[in-house]
């Protein structure tokens, strides 16, 4: 029997994943000081996942500015003080045969970290929230240095793949949006002006980070004046000019109207429809619970990667059962032998 395609290898750049089952970056709100540092919850956890089998294990958001927090608990990469913690969690999902990787993130105008908030604009979140403060030019240049920075803490840190959070409604999301950058300057309006920070954020890591580099954006805003589809697959086309390597594709966020229904494989549309349209690879993402479903989307050319979340909370050994569903023998870590 032929080797299920969710079980097949794929490379990006130098980094080969032994299989296309992705731990999908969480926030897990665990860090216990509010000084971003990780603690053993975060190294037994994402270790736990490459026991499993996932083929790469992304690490949460992580905050490339301490007002870039979405919580006080969110794990940090600001300072070269969070690197050996980050190291010690790279090395750990690496023993195991999985790959590495960490999302960089800044929650913009949904920090609950930060006063003053930052944002493209001074549209608040929703009525109950503070009006963010209107970053200024030297401050996104500040910004952007921040990412550079998290980069090479990243690689100092032995990470195999970096990706930018541009989704769910934070910073750069923010930017992105016709919904919540009111700008008049260079960063607001168009669309190509709405992308120039994530321009320069994916320039300036890529001055330091030759590995894969992956984006993960919201491709549909679920309101009808925000960014449609065009604009999206304008985005990913630019992006893969920018020497992005794969276009992580979820869903919503950026205001507080979602999905009328969700289901599982709800969001899969939209990589499949990145992928045909900006010839790029695009990862899958929402409610992708069972093998079969993973595999359907592998093989019909929908998505490249299926990311998995809620389901790797339940179960860390996910791909075993995924691998059972698929009438695969999945070989087992040497400890689990006898229980595989």
């Amino acid at each position: 029997m032929a080797t299920p395609k969710l079980f097949q290898p794929i490379t990006y750049r130098n980094c080969t994943l032994k299989n296309r089952i992705v731990v999908s970056p969480m926030c897990m709100y665990a860090v216990e000081e509010e000084d971003g540092k990780a603690t053993t919850f975060h190294v037994s956890h994402y270790e736990s996942r490459a026991i499993g089998q996932a083929g790469l294990v992304f690490v949460e958001s992580t905050a490339v500015t301490p007002e870039g927090r979405i919580s006080n608990n969110d794990l940090g990469i600001w300072s070269d003080e969070h690197v050996e913690g980050l190291r010690t969690i790279s090395s750990r999902i690496q023993a195991h045969g999985a790959k590495s990787g960490i999302q960089l993130g800044h929650a913009g105008r949904k920090s609950r970290a930060s006063d003053p908030i930052a944002a493209p604009s001074n549209v608040p979140w929703d009525g109950e929230s503070p009006e963010p403060t209107p970053l200024t030019i030297d401050k996104i240049k500040e910004l952007v240095e921040a990412y550079r920075q998290a980069a090479l803490r990243a690689k100092e840190a032995g990470f195999d793949v970096i990706e930018i959070h541009a989704a769910h409604g934070y910073l750069i999301n923010q930017f992105l949006s016709p919904l919540t950058n009111k700008r008049i300057d260079m960063y607001g309006g168009a669309r190509e002006n709405r992308y120039r920070l994530l321009r320069e954020v994916i320039d300036a890591v890529r001055q330091v980070w030759d590995g894969p580099l992956f984006v993960r954006i919201s491709a549909d805003e679920y309101v009808e004046d925000g960014n449609d589809m065009n604009a999206f697959i304008y985005y990913s086309i630019e992006m893969k000019r920018q020497g992005v390597d794969l276009i992580d594709c979820s869903t919503g966020g950026v205001v507080a109207q979602g999905p009328d229904i969700v289901y599982p494989g709800y969001q899969v549309v939209h990589a499949e429809r990145i992928r045909k349209h900006a010839l790029v690879d695009t990862a899958a993402v929402g409610l992708i619970t069972n093998g079969p479903l993973a595999e359907e989307i592998l093989q019909n050319g929908r998505a490249d990667l299926v990311f998995v979340a809620r389901a790797m909370l339940r179960n860390p050994y996910w791909p075993l059962e995924a691998a059972e569903q698929l009438h695969y023998s999945l070989e087992a870590p040497a400890p689990y032998k006898r229980g595989w």
